[in-house]
Order: structure tokens, then sequence, then C-alpha cells
């Protein structure tokens, strides 16, 4: 298998800077609502990099939870390495890998804690199993066994077996409030469609980039 001979033309479609939106998160809704529209399989995953505090990066894909006028929200375990990898450097960058629709959206910036009452908001929104889950996973931890973990989900399933599940003072959400958003349309000739917002002196100013 020759990977290196391995490609395809981008035909679908094109972007034009008159069709684009003058805010890049309104954007951002259109491309998305198209996804979800279409029953794009996971259309809210999204790649989440993050830098340690030494230098070191590492992503991982995690759920959009929520999108506002600020940014992009997403819940997770504090103590997990993304969390500890954001205590310690705030900057990340996210990645939509649309592919059937040759599309990806970049985006970067600076992210933030949500407040205790909204991450609680949604946990208890959450169906119970996964709330379980959020209390039985000590996250990015090594552990023994599938059963181990199993024995660790039922002990909390037996704690919590006549109340509901309070939300973990170690779990919560987080905001990535962007600094620039990029708008990526596969072309034919590899000509790709790529257009830059970028957040300068609090007014986005749209670029279009080579490809």
């Amino acid at each position: 298998m020759n990977i290196a001979d391995y490609r395809r033309e981008y035909t679908q479609s094109g972007l034009n800077r008159k069709d684009l939106a003058a805010d890049p998160l309104k954007q951002f809704e259109r491309w998305f609502k198209q996804a979800l529209d279409s029953d794009y399989p996971d259309a809210n995953a999204m790649s989440l990099s993050t830098v340690s505090a030494e230098g070191k990066p590492s992503a991982r894909t995690v759920l959009l939870k929520g999108l506002d006028d600020e940014g992009f929200t997403f819940f997770t375990n504090y103590n997990s390495a993304k969390g500890q990898d954001i205590a310690g450097n705030n900057q990340v960058a996210l990645l939509f890998p649309w592919l059937q629709f040759e599309r990806q959206v970049r985006i970067s910036g600076t992210v933030e804690m949500l407040s205790p009452e909204a991450s609680a908001e949604y946990f208890l929104s959450r169906p119970l199993g996964s709330q379980l889950g959020a209390w039985a996973s000590d996250q990015s931890k090594t552990i023994a066994s599938r059963e181990a973990l199993s024995d660790q989900f039922n002990a909390i399933a037996e704690r919590f077996k006549d109340r509901s599940p309070t939300t973990p003072e170690h779990w919560g959400g987080y905001k990535v409030i962007p600094e620039a958003i990029e708008f990526w349309q596969g072309r034919e000739s590899r000509l790709h469609d790529r257009f830059e917002y970028r957040l300068v002196e609090g007014l986005w100013e749209v670029h279009r980039l080579q490809p």
C-alpha cells in the first residue's frame, strides 16, 4: 500500500467572500446547521488541541455542547490530561473536520471555565449513565482492567441508588473564546478556498488565504 498515491479531487462546492457572514460565529452556525440537517454523523465532534505547561502539544476529540456570541463550549473532567494542560496554558485550538462536505473549520483562542452553575445545569441534563460515569472515571489515569473500571462504576451507582447524582467538583465546562477562525472549502487542483477571520481591536477582519 502506497499512501502517497492516495488522492482525490475536491469538487463539491466553492466559497466566495461575498457569501460570508460578517461574524464568524454566524458563519459557523450556517455550516453547522447544514451538517446537522444532512444527518452528518457526529457533526458536533471537534478536535481539541492543548499544550502543556512544558510545551508539549496534545490533541483529542471532544463534543461541542454549546455555541453563543462568545464562543464554543465543551465539558470534561478538570483533572484529565486536557484539564491539566489548560490549567497551565489557556491557549487552545479546535478543528471541525466535516470531510463529507469537503470542509473544515479551524479555531484558535483562549479557554476559560464555565461557572459552577452553568456546569451543574448541563450535568443534570445528561443521562444517568453519563452522570455516574463522570463520578466513576478518574479520567486519563491508569487502571488495572476493564473489570476494575466496572467495579468503580458499580460502587458509584450504589452510592447514588436512592438519590440523583450531584455535579462532581472535578467535572465541568469550558468555553473557547476565539481569536481566529478559518473556513476551508476544498476545490479542484488543491486551489482550496480559505478565509480567515481574525479579531483585531475588538473587530473581525476577514482575509482570503492562499491554499
